[in-house]
């Protein structure tokens, strides 16, 4: 029999199991406050929250899954439409006078008038300059004066010509007489006709004394002042004169564009359109003239010459303008932005607006492609809404949120113009 007195101590393995059941004990409670919470903030939270914590569903088993929400992708459409496209070649352009003279005395004299104001329009034949026409008038004379003398040698030697002629007839004198005389009329002959010569360059330097303009145009700058000695052989001349209207302009194209340029010219004139340095304002309408007949080896271009007429003067030498060339235009041709086109393993094929704005891949064909526009050969109807931005993110199938839509069908759609309409 135990002593009443004696305490039993507890054993270790009942203590280790005490605190483990503790423990559970805490566990059990912080997942009953969880679960608690989360039922709680499920009935309380914002409806904003929704895309974070998407509702719940059930798979064929029974199990709960989380939906995933997709935002749609913002995109930007066109749609396709069957217009009249012209194909023109761009390039850039250089003004230059159809014609350019540099006016110079024909003459050797004094300059004694300078009859042009700097800038001035000239008509073809307009005095331009009064060379001192004295010694040329002098020279005139004195052609006068010897034409009047050896015209009267030669009525003389021709008189004795027939005289002797008579007397050879009767057999009075020898034939070589005869002969003589004639040989004596005939260089009074001759010598009248050099006198004639010397009277039609005396008149011609007279009248190259007053110096004309030798075609419509504006002068420059004069270059030489009333007063100095000008001389047939001065390099820089008197002016220089420019023809404006019409202007020459000069466009540079890659060599490749030769084919094209020279079907066009065989179709027919060549139109050409000129804008300002920006491509902002049209400077004039004209036609392409001529094909230079060789290619830069070093920059590979072509140089096409392209007459515009310039009446308003908006054109001027050395300006750089930037050129349309219109080459071809093919009617009802079937137009989207280039930019919609994108490229594949498969070749090329665009994006649509499909049924519920869900993404549709196409594959299409491109007959041509010029600057920021497409000419579509296969693949697509006229009326079907392409996207041309935000590409980069779709794939078959997304959902597409159109530029400026409310919702969903609406939307800005761009034409193939490049202009946003409703």
């Amino acid at each position: 029999m135990r002593d009443p007195t004696v305490e039993i101590q507890p054993s270790r393995p009942t203590i280790r199991h005490l605190a483990r059941l503790r423990r559970s004990r805490v566990a059990l409670a912080l997942v009953v406050l969880a679960v608690a919470g989360a039922a709680s903030w499920r009935f309380v939270a914002p409806a904003g929250f929704g895309a974070f914590w998407p509702p719940a569903r059930q798979d064929g088993l029974g199990r709960a899954t989380q939906q995933v929400m997709v935002p749609p992708v913002p995109v930007t459409i066109a749609a396709a439409a069957r217009r009249d496209f012209a194909i023109a070649l761009r390039g850039i352009g250089t003004v230059q006078a159809y014609n350019t003279v540099t006016v110079k005395s024909r003459v050797d004299g004094e300059l004694q008038q300078v009859l042009f104001r700097e800038g001035q329009d000239v008509r073809q034949g307009d005095v331009l300059a009064q060379i001192d026409p004295r010694p040329f008038a002098a020279q005139l004379h004195q052609a006068e004066g010897a034409i009047a003398r050896d015209r009267a040698q030669m009525h003389d030697a021709q008189i004795n010509l027939e005289r002797y002629r008579s007397l050879r007839e009767g057999k009075l004198i020898a034939q070589q007489q005869v002969d003589d005389q004639a040989a004596l009329a005939g260089q009074a002959e001759g010598a009248v006709h050099a006198d004639e010569a010397q009277i039609e360059t005396a008149k011609l330097n007279l009248d190259y004394a007053r110096v004309r303009s030798p075609l419509d145009g504006v002068v420059g700058v004069r270059q030489v002042d009333a007063g100095n000695l000008v001389h047939a052989t001065d390099a820089n001349g008197l002016v220089v004169i420019t023809q404006l209207d019409p202007a020459a302009l000069f466009v540079t194209l890659s060599e490749d564009v030769l084919p094209n340029v020279t079907a066009a010219m065989a179709r027919g004139e060549v139109p050409v359109e000129v804008y300002s340095r920006d491509g902002a304002q049209l400077l004039g309408k004209g036609t392409l003239f001529v094909i230079d007949n060789q290619i830069n080896q070093a920059t590979a271009t072509l140089r096409l010459k392209c007459k515009v007429p310039n009446p308003d003067r908006k054109l001027w030498p050395n300006q750089f303008v930037k050129a349309r060339l219109l080459i071809e235009t093919r009617k009802g041709a079937l137009v989207i932005p280039s930019a919609a086109v994108q490229r594949g393993p498969q070749g090329s094929f665009v994006y649509l607006v499909g049924p519920d704005n869900k993404a549709v891949q196409r594959p299409v064909e491109i007959a041509l492609t010029v600057g920021d526009q497409a000419i579509i050969g296969k693949g697509l109807e006229p009326g079907e809404r392409v996207v041309i931005e935000g590409q980069g993110q779709l794939r078959p199938g997304s959902s597409l949120q159109l530029s400026g839509a409310q919702g969903g069908g609406g939307g800005k759609v761009i034409g193939p113009g490049g202009k946003r309409t409703r």
